[in-house]
């Protein structure tokens, strides 16, 4: 081996070295954007509990219990939704606003928060269709049973002649 064989092998050696450490360094600071586009954002633990999801209409989050999904398919509802602990949907921010090709519209601003294992409790809503509008802080009172159970027990209902 030649002395110049030699110093490019020790020269790649290091680079290469360098590079992989480099690689699985923890990075020290912050990654700083002065403007994203994205289509949702995930909000998760450490161990990977969702904690809020923001997100457009077509990749939303449809409704969890305990991190499974239930009830009906996301793809409904822009905004953000929030989880609790045990990744159970726990309230949220939504929006929506538009004409259909008849001219007819609607719009609704939501904010609500969850009973535990349970449907909103805290809502304060603004709906309207076609100049009929509907807004105001709205107050429910649920059943101590979990969501899971009582869409299950709906689902059973619908089925009966």
């Amino acid at each position: 081996m030649t002395i110049g064989f030699r110093a490019y092998m020790v020269t790649a050696t290091v680079v290469i070295g360098a590079l992989s450490l480099s690689a699985f360094a923890k990075a020290s600071q912050k990654t700083r954007f002065g403007e994203i586009d994205v289509e949702r954002i995930n909000i998760v633990e450490p161990n990977g509990t969702l904690r809020m999801v923001l997100s457009g209409r077509e990749r939303s989050q449809g409704p969890m219990f305990k991190g499974k999904p239930f009830g009906y398919p996301g793809g409904t509802r822009a905004g953000i939704i929030f989880f609790n602990d045990e990744g159970t949907e726990d309230g949220g921010l939504t929006w929506s606003g538009k004409t259909d090709k008849d001219g007819k519209y609607s719009a609704v601003g939501h904010l609500s928060f969850d009973q535990y294992n349970q449907d909103q409790i805290v809502t304060l809503q603004y709906a309207e269709e076609n100049g009929v509008r509907q807004q105001g802080l709205r107050i429910e009172d649920r059943a101590n049973v979990p969501i899971d159970q009582l869409v299950d027990q709906m689902a059973a209902v619908r089925k009966m002649a």
